[in-house]
């Protein structure tokens, strides 16, 4: 199973979105600094994911919400998620 999620961090106040095939360690990883955009902060939350089969199917989700450049099409999945 591979995943798109999106992190949100209070501290910055900004979200980001990522695939993965393992969703707690790479939280873990962007939690530990291990990711460049990430490691400014220590508070990501996992707001939202959703899973897929293969990861070319993740990542072409990744890209489509990274595409919208959108903060409101975010906010719009995750209030519409059953998620939290």
């Amino acid at each position: 199973m591979f995943y798109t999620y999106i992190l949100y961090s209070e501290t910055l106040d900004k979200y980001y979105i990522g695939s993965c095939e393992n969703i707690q360690k790479r939280l873990n990883d962007h939690l530990n600094g291990r990711s460049t955009f990430t490691k400014t902060a220590k508070d990501w939350v996992l707001k939202y994911f959703e899973n897929f089969q293969t990861r070319p199917e993740a990542v072409r989700r990744e890209l489509e919400i990274k595409k919208k450049k959108s903060r409101k099409y975010i906010e719009y999945l995750l209030c519409n998620s059953s998620f939290e």
